[in-house]
């Protein structure tokens, strides 16, 4: 399949800038993805699509405020995203401006609070770099970081914990899994007081989420990898849902992709943690996953393609379309959509 088969015209003004002052007041458009029958409901509503012995499985990941603003020795500006903990106070950093920041470069922020070098280039041009500091380094990040929201969002947000989910747990995501900024701890426990288990994995999002596909042969795009775990109880949640014959639905493409990198053939799961860079796009035999709530993504993404596999490259075009003339608020502060 062609790169140009996932595109689809998106006025700029429809990209939500800020997120909605109350989570679950977003829209939410239904996608049966047998027939390809839309409803358009509010996110509240949720709840009327869930059946007793259903599971949601969410991504407790928690975004750092990965983004840092300092400045080099030599003089001059310097902004680094930290995107993978390689230990030891070792990160591997996107660097801007790039070309002033090569191996040996040493870096301050906060008035020396944080200082760091450059120590290699690494494969994609990133940075790996070398932090000092003194105490705690989530705890020093919490004080110097920021936010580092995606490239299409051009305002600042007011409320950091707005890119967080409610029931962000593990710190180590670059950016929010955001299918579940819509979920309110009043909404889930609506959802759990229906018979609807909840259980969560963890995935740490890289932002390798946003990097574009080049390749016109989509099959030739080579994912990213992020590390994710599948925790005992979710296992076991997953497994019991699926032997009972309910419905195993993901909360977000990573959710997603964390089930299906470790579900056996019937669809069970075992604990399990590890890297996964598992691409998901039409032809993909789903084992797992019977249905996805998610936001709205952006033209010939590997997201697009991962929803397209789930109900349809036609459904989710007509969809996609049928959100712009409805005027729906697109990407990671937008709208959400159900597709069961």
């Amino acid at each position: 399949m062609k790169k140009s088969d996932f595109y689809y015209e998106l006025p700029e003004e429809l990209i939500a800038q800020t997120p909605l002052k109350q989570r679950d007041a977003s829209r939410l458009l239904v996608l049966d993805k047998e027939s390809g029958a839309i409803e358009h409901r509010h996110f509240y509503e949720l709840p009327c699509y869930l059946r007793e012995g259903d599971c949601l499985v969410m991504n407790d990941s928690r975004v750092l405020p990965a983004r840092l603003l300092g400045s080099r020795s030599s003089g001059g500006a310097v902004e680094l995203v930290l995107l993978r903990d390689l230990g030891d106070g070792r990160w591997e950093c996107l660097s801007r401006p790039g070309r002033k920041t090569k191996p040996g470069t040493e870096l301050s922020f906060g008035d020396g609070e944080l200082t760091a070098t450059v120590c290699e280039v690494a494969e994609g041009g990133n940075r790996i770099v070398q932090f000092r500091y003194e105490g705690i380094f989530l705890e020093v990040l919490e004080r110097l970081g920021k936010m580092p929201l995606p490239p299409y969002i051009k305002e600042e947000l007011q409320d950091a914990e707005r890119y967080q989910t409610v029931y962000s747990r593990e710190p180590g995501s670059a950016a929010a899994p955001t299918a579940g900024l819509h979920f309110t701890k009043e909404l889930l426990k609506e959802i759990e007081n229906k018979g609807v288990k909840l259980c969560c994995v963890t995935l740490h999002v890289g932002l390798g989420t946003f990097r574009p596909v080049k390749e016109e042969e989509i099959e030739d795009h080579a994912m990213h990898s992020e590390f994710c775990i599948v925790p005992e109880e979710t296992a076991r949640i997953i497994s019991e849902t699926k032997k009972n014959g309910g419905r195993v639905i993901a909360v977000g493409t990573t959710s997603c992709r964390t089930i299906e990198s470790f579900a056996k053939e019937d669809g069970t799961l075992d604990p399990a943690s590890g890297w996964t860079n598992i691409f998901i796009y039409p032809g993909y035999r789903f084992r797992c996953i019977d249905a996805l709530v998610t936001n709205f993504h952006l033209p010939e993404s590997t997201l697009i393609m991962l929803v397209s596999a789930l109900a349809g490259r036609e459904n989710i075009l007509k969809a996609y379309e049928t959100a712009v003339g409805e005027r729906y608020r697109f990407f990671s502060f937008g709208d959400a959509m159900l597709i069961q």
